[in-house]
């Protein structure tokens, strides 16, 4: 059996027709919406579209969707459409993966088979463990890319009137620009951190308030929010796609209305005002985390995935009776 976790411009679906022309039985997790969308985000100009599967994928180009290119975009839409004329989604990959409910809503809305598509999440190891929650700031970690919109969480910090610290950790094309924003607004208690290794990323998590998670694009998991629930961290995230079922409004963190830097700073203001609040909703966040994100939770929802794909294909060709398993990628990419 072959476990594909992502295919590039570069290294297209094809892998599909070939194991399907080797008769080995394929299972394929869905990182993101590279099925649906030539960007696999539905993000553009600052917000959600779904435009490419509201009309079709000749809107991606018309608007330069890939790399700001209208013919790189095209090479990217004619590869999409010429795979589903293909039926490569459907014949040559036994069993999908969908990271949420949401996100397996989104595929099986636009015609993948529901019978092959199972939800799986991500999960989090090693495990650090659960933390105090006692230090004086609350953390942003991510990539500092405009779908994360950091830009929203400094506004709201500015509306507080700089009287919550901020630590934000990460790295990306936009460090530069945020923290020329955080300077023009005057937020002395903004700490931009850089990219730092998963220990110390973690550390920083451990001694959190809570964690703000502020993406306005769909996100198919957020590795983060899982390991904040494995650090006893409670988080505070955009009311959208896959955040909102991860995170369950007042039980293990609070949700608020994407892109609207008034109701963050809000929810951000009564977390931070309500230290009982948070550490009740951290706990319940590790236990969350217990319930979902452990390996010990996630191996046996992969190893059930990857029988139900061997018998499947030998439904097909019994000379699979005795597949040999080989994987590309990594289950715990974030």
């Amino acid at each position: 059996m072959v476990h594909v976790h992502n295919t590039f411009v570069m290294i297209s679906p094809s892998i599909f027709s070939a194991c399907r022309e080797a008769g080995v039985p394929v299972v394929h997790t869905l990182h993101n919406y590279r099925l649906l969308c030539p960007t696999a985000t539905f993000f553009r100009q600052g917000k959600v579209c779904e435009e490419c599967v509201e009309h079709s994928l000749l809107r991606s180009i018309q608007h330069a969707c890939y790399r700001n290119s209208r013919a790189a975009t095209a090479t990217v839409a004619l590869m999409t459409a010429v795979h589903r004329g293909l039926h490569t989604w459907d014949r040559n990959i036994t069993s999908l993966i969908a990271l949420t409910q949401f996100a397996r809503n989104k595929f099986v809305q636009q015609g993948i088979p529901a019978e092959k598509l199972f939800v799986k999440p991500n999960f989090v190891d090693p495990d650090p463990t659960p933390g105090t929650g006692d230090g004086d700031y609350v953390l942003f970690a991510g990539r500092l890319t405009p779908e994360k919109r950091i830009s929203t969480v400094l506004l709201a910090m500015k509306r507080l009137k700089d009287k919550i610290p901020l630590m934000v950790i990460g790295g990306g094309p936009q460090r530069l620009q945020l923290e020329k924003e955080a300077q023009e607004y005057g937020l002395t208690n903004v700490v931009f951190r850089g990219q730092l290794p998963r220990e110390q990323t973690m550390q920083a998590m451990r001694k959190a308030r809570f964690l703000i998670f502020s993406s306005e694009w769909y996100e198919t998991f957020g590795m983060i929010i899982a390991e904040s629930f494995a650090c006893g961290i409670p988080v505070v995230c955009s009311r959208l796609g896959a955040m909102q079922e991860i995170v369950d409004d007042g039980r293990t963190g609070l949700h608020f209305t994407a892109g609207n830097p008034d109701d963050l700073a809000d929810k951000v203001d009564q977390a931070w005002n309500n230290p009982v609040f948070v550490r009740g909703l951290g706990k319940q966040a590790r236990e969350e985390f217990e319930r979902k994100y452990t390996p010990e939770r996630n191996y046996p929802m992969l190893m059930e995935i990857y029988e139900r794909a061997i018998k499947a294909d030998v439904v097909v060709r019994p000379e699979l009776a005795v597949p040999s398993v080989a994987y590309s990628g990594s289950d715990t990419g974030r």
